[in-house]
């Protein structure tokens, strides 16, 4: 094992053994920058959730895109960009051995052009990005298999539902986070197979509950107490649910509740070998974040599907292996190096953005079904080869130096300020939120929202407290957001949702409803802990355990890795003591 100052955040980190082999196994050096600042510089390449309105740079006309309109990029229309009207080695150049890489690398970035969306089969869903066979839906973002529902991200088979992050194959579902294969469940957080439920936290298998967690196979409990089912329905009736007032009164006593109660180390399950968080079906991953069906991957995060042999890979996947400091790449494609962007089939790229079903790219933008380019410009293969030696030995013998004075060669995943997203456009801002004032003290980039031309014609706060008393005109209102006082409204079919539902509308617009529901999810950030059982409780004594532990009554001795900081209010356990107190 090696210790080494992080160049960005002079923090010394450790490269192991098994970092070394995997180093010299894809010919690379070991990186400078530790995990976690590998990890933001990766994000902020990232714009998962935000739209703008630009100009097309082929036509002129306004168009709906990821990038803003001052992002130093060109924009296609996407059905134009996937087209085969234009072609993208036309922007091909020579490699000077008089500047950087880096620099040469950017000039190309800015020059080719780069499709508007991130879309495929799209059904009168203009207001969606980074989705797949979406229909009838609006702002729903990095998610496939959409019907009749806004404001979701992370989803995948989801139908009439509103207000959803990381959620698959739900229906009638709202404002909820972490909920799999529900039906009707309201308010809710890391549920599985439940039902008509609310306000609830960790149920699976489970209906007709409202205000509960920790149960399992469970019907018609509040707060965890069993009632009979004429008894369950007579007390919901007489919570008011279609009331905002009444809202507000049960998810504070909800979220009050769920504190009471320990949570388990980790989100993970099916797993040999695994740390981290969110972690499932997967062997061999370690310190890696949200990875389904994984296997000998480290530092990596958001990867879905038969992802293997990869390290410092943030999003995506899809049966791609051996990759290394890539973002949003995959779907069948091996052997990536430093990539933005680039998927479906393909193999051996280094520092490419934008390319499609090609290979043996270094340094290239936009391409689709070409092989051995640099720069755009098309090379032998014997030249490839032997050109991109050249280049390697070049970037080590003159490295890029950035605006905040780091240096940049072979080996090192692209400068954040080649981004053409602001941190706060991001999902490093989800994750890590900052002030505009504490992002550029770290010397990232900021852009503010443009204002819209709206004016507002009423508060949230003086819309009718109950669902029934909402008018239809409520439809042609702007309304003053009650947390950042920005200008929303209310769409038609979500109207209809709510009246279907029993459902006032929010006070809070789909931005700040996302932050408030992003508050459950645990950053990509690891901690070491200790088990907080101490034998009949916990160490904080808010918790009476219902069950004799494998301790006896003196403190557990497991120790872990946790995205729970020790500031946190939760209860945290090991995993033997968590599945004690789970009630079955």
């Amino acid at each position: 094992m090696e210790k080494r100052s992080c160049q960005n955040c002079r923090e010394e980190f450790n490269v192991e053994p098994d970092d070394f082999a995997f180093y010299e196994r894809i010919k690379v050096p070991p990186p400078s920058w530790c995990p976690h600042c590998r990890m933001m510089r990766r994000f902020l390449f990232r714009n998962e959730r935000h739209l703008f309105r630009r100009k097309d740079d082929l036509s002129g006309k306004e168009i709906f895109s990821s990038f803003p309109a001052d992002a130093p990029v060109k924009v296609y229309e996407r059905d134009y960009w996937w087209s085969d009207s234009w072609d993208p080695t036309n922007y091909g150049r020579d490699y000077n051995f008089s500047r950087p890489f880096f620099s040469q690398f950017r000039e190309l970035l800015y020059s080719v052009p780069i499709f508007s969306k991130s879309v495929i089969n799209m059904v009168d869903s203009d207001y969606c990005d980074q989705a797949g066979w979406v229909k009838n839906s609006y702002l729903c973002f990095d998610g496939d298999q959409i019907e009749n529902s806004a404001y979701l991200v992370k989803v995948e088979g989801i139908r009439d539902s509103f207000d959803l992050f990381e959620a698959m194959h739900d229906e009638l579902c709202y404002d909820s986070a972490m909920i799999d294969d529900c039906f009707s469940a309201f308010f809710s957080v890391d549920c599985e197979s439940c039902s008509n439920i609310w306000f609830s936290k960790d149920l699976g298998n489970c209906s007709y509950c409202f205000g509960c967690v920790n149960l399992r196979n469970k019907s018609y409990y509040i707060f965890n107490q069993p009632l009979s089912k004429e008894e369950y329905f007579l007390k919901i009736q007489e919570m008011n649910l279609g009331s905002h007032a009444s809202l507000i009164k049960w998810r504070k006593k909800a979220n009050e509740f769920w504190l009471r109660f320990p949570v388990k180390f980790m989100h993970a399950f099916q797993n040999t070998n695994v740390s981290g968080e969110h972690i499932q079906n997967s062997k061999n991953v370690h310190r890696s974040y949200s990875v389904h069906d994984g296997g000998n991957l480290k530092y990596s995060q958001m990867l879905w599907q038969k992802i293997t042999d990869s390290y410092d890979y943030t999003n995506f996947g899809f049966d791609s292996s051996l990759i290394y400091e890539a973002v949003t790449c995959g779907l069948q494609s091996y052997g990536l190096k430093f990539c933005w962007e680039c998927w479906q089939g393909c193999r051996d790229l280094e520092y490419s953005a934008y390319c499609n079903s090609s290979s043996n790219l270094f340094g290239c933008v936009g391409l689709r079904k070409k092989q051995y380019c640099i720069l755009n410009k098309q090379y032998s293969r014997e030249d490839y080869f032997a050109l991109r030696e050249k280049i390697i030995r070049h970037m080590k013998e003159m490295p890029y130096i950035d605006k905040q004075g780091k240096t940049y060669c072979y080996g090192e995943f692209f400068p954040p300020e080649f981004s053409p997203f602001a941190y706060n456009e991001t999902i490093a801002q989800d994750f890590f939120p900052l002030n505009r004032q504490e992002a550029q003290k770290h010397g990232y980039f900021w852009r503010e929202p443009e204002a819209g031309e709206f004016q507002i014609s009423i508060n949230a706060a003086d819309l009718p407290d109950q669902v029934n008393d909402i008018a239809d005109s409520v439809l042609n209102e702007i309304i003053k957001c009650a947390a950042c006082s920005k200008p929303y409204r209310i769409i038609p079919m979500e109207l209809a949702f709510y009246r279907r539902m029993t459902l006032p509308i929010p006070r809070f617009c789909p931005n700040c409803r996302f932050i408030e529901r992003f508050k459950f999810i645990n950053p990509p950030q690891f901690w070491h802990r200790k088990c907080e059982c101490i034998g009949s409780e916990d160490s904080r004594r808010i918790y009476k355990n219902t069950a004799s532990h494998f301790h006896g009554a003196s403190p557990c001795p497991n120790e872990f890795e946790t995205s729970y900081t020790k500031e946190r209010q939760e209860i945290v356990y090991c995993e033997q003591c968590y599945n004690t107190e789970v009630v079955h």
